[in-house]
C-alpha cells in the first residue's frame, strides 16, 4: 500500500474499483480498435484492395463515435453511468467478433462503423464515472490512469498479433477482440453508480441537455477543436506507425511487436507522469509542454537508423503524446456541467475525433505522393499538430479542482 501514491491510497474500496473497471474499459476499447492497424496490408490482399483503401475502415470507426459518444452520453446522464457502460462494453465486443467473420470489405466497413458507435460511448462514460467518484486531488493522477489505458490497449494488441496472427491470421485477432465482453462482470458485481449522478437524480436537479447546455456552447465548439488537434497527435502518431515499420523499413513481426511495445510503454509512463503532473503545475501548462517537447524527438522516431534508435524514439515520442493526452480525462470533465458531463467530454472528444478521422488516410496519401515514404509523412504531420494544439490550449479555459455536484453548487471555484 506504501508504494502507491497518495491520491490512490486515499481512495475508498469502491472508489478503487470504479477507476479500475473505467480504465479496463478504456483499455479494451482500445484494444478492440488498434488490431486492425497491425493487419491493413492482410486485408487489403484478402479483399484484392489497397491498403489506402482499407484504412476507410479507421475512418468510418472515427467518424462514428461521436454519433456514439452523444447516445450514449444521454442515456448516462439519464439513466445512469453504469447500466449503460455495460451495455456499450457488450455491445463493442459483439461487433469486434462479427468483423472476424466479414465476407467483403465492404462488410468490414459497416461493422467498423457500427464497432465506432460503440467505442464512441465508453469514453465519456467510463471518464465521468471515475471523475465524479473520486476526490478533486487525485483526478490528475487518475486522468492519466484512465487515458493510459489507450496505450495499454495498443500494447496488449501488440501482443495479439505477435501470438495470434501467425498462427489464425487477421481474422483471428478479431475473435480475440471479444474477449473485453468479459469486463461487464466486473462492473456487474463491483463498480457502483456515480455519487453525483445519485444526488442529482435523487435532488431532482437533473435538467435536459439544452438547459444544461446554455451559455455553454462556445465551450463545447473550442472543446471540439481541441479534441481535433489532440487526435490528429495521437492517430498521427500511431495507426499507421506499424504500416511505416512493415511496408517502409521492412521489419517482421517480432521487430514490428518490439517497436509497439516501446512505443505504448512510453505513452504509459507519459500519461502517468503528466497527468499527476497537471494537478501541481496546471492542466494547460502540463498539455503545452508535452506537446511542444515531441518535436525534438520526431527525428529519431522516423529516421533513427537502427532499431535501437528507433525504439527509443518510438517511446520517447509517446511519452510526449500520450503526456499531453493523460491530463484530457480531467481537463475535459472540469471544464463540463454536472447535467451533461455523462455527455459533453465525451462527444467534444468524439467530434474531434470526427474532425481528425482522415488522419490515416491523408498520412498514406501523402506518403504515397512521395513515393512512400511513410517517415516523411508521419513526421510533417506530427511537427504540425504539436505546435497547433499547443496554441489551441495556450487560449483556452481552465478548471482545475473544481467541484462536482453540491460542491460545485455551494461555490467551489476553479483554480
Amino acid at each position: 500500500m506504501r508504494l502507491m501514491p497518495a491520491a490512490i491510497r486515499e481512495l475508498n474500496t469502491d472508489q478503487r474499483h470504479t477507476v479500475l473497471a473505467s480504465f479496463l474499459g478504456w483499455t479494451l476499447d482500445a484494444f478492440d480498435y488498434f488490431l486492425l492497424v497491425f493487419v491493413i496490408g492482410e486485408i487489403a490482399r484478402d479483399f484484392h484492395t489497397s491498403p489506402t483503401r482499407v484504412t476507410t475502415a479507421l475512418f468510418l470507426t472515427l467518424a462514428a463515435r461521436p454519433l456514439g459518444a452523444l447516445v450514449f452520453g444521454r442515456l448516462a446522464d439519464r439513466y445512469g453511468r453504469r447500466p449503460v457502460l455495460m451495455v456499450d462494453v457488450v455491445l463493442y465486443s459483439v461487433l469486434e467478433l462479427a468483423c472476424a467473420f466479414a465476407p467483403s470489405l465492404s462488410a468490414l466497413l459497416v461493422l467498423r462503423f457500427l464497432f465506432g458507435i460503440a467505442m464512441g460511448g465508453e469514453w465519456g462514460i467510463g471518464a465521468s464515472l471515475a471523475m465524479e467518484a473520486i476526490p478533486p486531488s487525485a483526478r490528475g493522477l487518475v486522468s492519466g490512469l484512465l487515458q493510459s489505458g489507450y496505450p495499454c490497449g495498443y500494447f496488449l494488441g501488440a501482443i495479439a498479433y505477435w501470438l495470434v496472427f501467425d498462427h489464425f491470421g487477421w481474422r483471428g485477432m478479431f475473435v480475440v477482440g471479444a474477449l473485453p465482453a468479459l469486463l461487464v462482470l466486473y462492473i456487474r458485481h463491483k463498480v457502483p453508480e456515480s455519487p453525483v449522478w445519485q444526488e442529482a437524480r435523487k435532488n431532482g436537479t437533473q435538467v435536459s441537455a439544452r438547459v444544461a447546455m446554455r451559455g455553454h456552447w462556445g465551450r463545447f465548439v473550442y472543446l471540439m477543436a481541441l479534441m481535433m488537434a489532440f487526435n490528429m497527435f495521437s492517430h498521427g502518431s500511431q495507426d499507421m506507425y506499424p504500416t511505416f515499420l512493415k511496408s517502409q523499413l521492412h521489419l517482421g513481426t517480432g521487430e514490428v511487436t518490439l517497436l509497439t511495445l516501446l512505443l505504448n510503454l512510453g505513452a504509459i509512463v507519459g500519461g502517468l507522469a503528466f497527468g499527476a503532473w497537471s494537478q501541481r503545475i496546471g492542466r494547460r501548462r502540463a498539455i503545452m509542454i508535452a506537446a511542444l517537447l515531441a518535436l525534438p524527438v520526431i527525428p529519431l522516431w522516423t529516421h533513427g537508423g537502427s532499431l535501437a534508435m528507433l525504439g527509443l524514439g518510438a517511446f520517447l515520442i509517446q511519452v510526449m503524446v500520450q503526456g499531453a493526452w493523460g491530463v484530457v480525462p480531467s481537463h475535459l470533465n472540469e471544464l463540463s456541467p454536472d447535467a451533461v458531463r455523462g455527455t459533453l467530454p465525451g462527444f467534444a472528444y468524439q467530434m474531434g475525433n470526427l474532425l481528425a478521422a482522415i488522419t490515416a488516410t491523408a498520412q498514406s496519401w501523402l506518403a504515397a505522393r512521395h513515393g512512400g515514404d511513410y517517415a516523411f509523412a508521419l513526421s510533417l504531420w506530427i511537427a504540425v499538430v504539436a505546435v497547433l494544439l499547443a496554441l489551441l490550449t495556450r487560449f483556452g479555459p481552465e478548471a482545475r479542482g473544481i467541484g462536482f455536484g453540491r460542491a460545485a453548487a455551494s461555490g467551489d471555484s476553479a483554480t
